[in-house]
Order: C-alpha cells, then sequence, then structure tokens
C-alpha cells in the first residue's frame, strides 16, 4: 500500500504505529513524502480495507492506493535496494551478494526476502546493541518473532547455546530456516508458531521485536518462560509506549533493568 501521510509532526512515524496495530508488517519511507506499507494479501480483508477509510485513520492518513506484489518481485526490490549494515564496528549484517567484510567480529549473512530483521530498522539494530553488550555464553535464548533469525543467529555466534527461533509467519518461518542453514548453525532450533508454543518450555534470554500490542498480550507467557534471573528484551514499540509495557511487566515480577531510544522506537531490558 502507498500511502500519503496527514500533514503535521512526526505523522508518518504516527501512520506506522497504527498501520503495525492493524496488522501490516514492514514500511519504507519514499523520497516524495509518501510511505509503503506491506501486508500479506491473506490479512489484507474487506474488513481492513473499510477501516483504512474511516474516522479511525483519517488523522493520519490523507488517501492510498494498494497494490499487490508477488514475492518474487518483492526479493527483487529487496536485492536492488538493500545494503550492508554495520552495527558498533563490530556487527556487520549483509545479503549474500555482499563482500565478506574484513576485522569484523561477526559476520552474519542474511537474505532478508520479505522477512523483518535486517538491522537496517532502529527496532532490530537497537536489539543486535543489547546482544553484543550482554554475556550470552552458555545461556538458553529465544528469538521471539524472529523474522530472518538475524537475532538468534548473533546469539549462537556469540556461544548462546541452546537457542530456538519462533515466528507464526511462514514466510519468515522459511526464511529463517534458510539463513540459520547458511551462517552454519543448524542447531538452531527454528518454530513457525506463536506463543503457545512456550507452554512447558524455559529460557535464561528471550528476545522480542515485535509490536506493542503482541508485547503487552504475551509479557506473561515471557515470564512464566524465564529462568529465575532471567532477562527479557523486547523492542517494536515508540517510547511514548514504554510505560504501558513497563506496567505490564512489572504485574509479573519483572523489572526494567535500561532502555534505548532511537528515532522515538524504543528497547527495553527487563530482569526477573
Amino acid at each position: 500500500m502507498i500511502c500519503h501521510p496527514s500533514q503535521g509532526a512526526h505523522t508518518a512515524e504516527l501512520l506506522v504505529g497504527v498501520l503495525a496495530d492493524a496488522g501490516f508488517e514492514s514500511f519504507t519511507e519514499n523520497d516524495n513524502g509518501t510511505l509503503s506499507a506491506f501486508i500479506q494479501s491473506t490479512l489484507y480483508t474487506h474488513e481492513l480495507a473499510s477501516r483504512l477509510s474511516s474516522d479511525e485513520f483519517i488523522e493520519f492518513l490523507d488517501s492510498f492506493l494498494i497494490k499487490k506484489i508477488a514475492d518474487e518481485n518483492w526479493n527483487a526490490v529487496w536485492e536492488s535496494q538493500y545494503e550492508p549494515v554495520l552495527i558498533d564496528n563490530c556487527c556487520m549484517v549483509r545479503a549474500p551478494f555482499h563482500p565478506k567484510p574484513e576485522g569484523v567480529e561477526f559476520d552474519i549473512v542474511i537474505m532478508p526476502k520479505m522477512s523483518f530483521g535486517t538491522a537496517h530498522h532502529e527496532t532490530t539494530k537497537q536489539m543486535i546493541q543489547y546482544l553484543l553488550g550482554i554475556d550470552v555464553s552458555g545461556k538458553s535464548l529465544l528469538d521471539m518473532g524472529s523474522g530472518t533469525a538475524v537475532l538468534a543467529i548473533l546469539a549462537r555466534m556469540k556461544g548462546a547455546f541452546p537457542v530456538s527461533a519462533y515466528d507464526n509467519d511462514e514466510w519468515a518461518f522459511n526464511n529463517a530456516l534458510e539463513n540459520v542453514q547458511s551462517n552454519n548453525f543448524a542447531d538452531i532450533e527454528v518454530l513457525l508458531g506463536d506463543s503457545s508454543l512456550l507452554a512447558g518450555r524455559k529460557f535464561d534470554i528471550i528476545l522480542a521485536n515485535i509490536n506493542r500490542n503482541i508485547l503487552l498480550n504475551d509479557i506473561p507467557a515471557y515470564r512464566a518462560s524465564l529462568n529465575a534471573g532471567g532477562m527479557l528484551i523486547m523492542s517494536g514499540f515508540y517510547s511514548e509506549d514504554l510505560p504501558l509495557i513497563e506496567a505490564k511487566a512489572i504485574e509479573t515480577g519483572l523489572k526494567l533493568s535500561s532502555q534505548r531510544i532511537e528515532n522515538n522506537w524504543t528497547a527495553a531490558c527487563f530482569t526477573l
């Protein structure tokens, strides 16, 4: 969908937030001021189309154009626009068609396709920075809503074990399988599903880079799956949403230990 945001400060950012809550999964700000928002065709229902034209969106959205994109065309767009990302001078996230870097401690090869998690977005970058700053060696770790599985792969590179990656999107699931294989970490457990997979499972660290509403719903499940002294790191929400996230986490017995903010996107670390 090509969107024409309403005029006003931060309107594009606000529009991203409401569209994410409605089910859109990724976004690109275009040079002409429009916003491209992507959603799986099966999720773009008549009800959602009606909502986009309703008063619910009128303060954020002047107009929009819907265009269906075939998977193979999406991939071609990604390959033509995708650039490698270097984070904190020690972690490179690149595609297979980029040259191997020299002097980089963590070199992660990701075929992005349509999965979220290429380190271009502030939320993924902040999650990577959190991982780079903590000792995960020998700790069990879950990458929840894993997308490309970039976080699971980095955690495994840093010595976390066992490592799991869960996503409820079939395309992301298949992409994650491809990426863990190409980075030589076939021992990463990749599963298709949502937080219901957590029943009976325990982890030392849980990473969840999703969106505000899913996080608010699933924090109790994350808490139930944390080992004593465990850590929950979350992103995918704005700074103004942190009080809601923190309140829900405190409700379950977690406490906020640190946070990061970049362009109003926030990541936060909670401990048990």
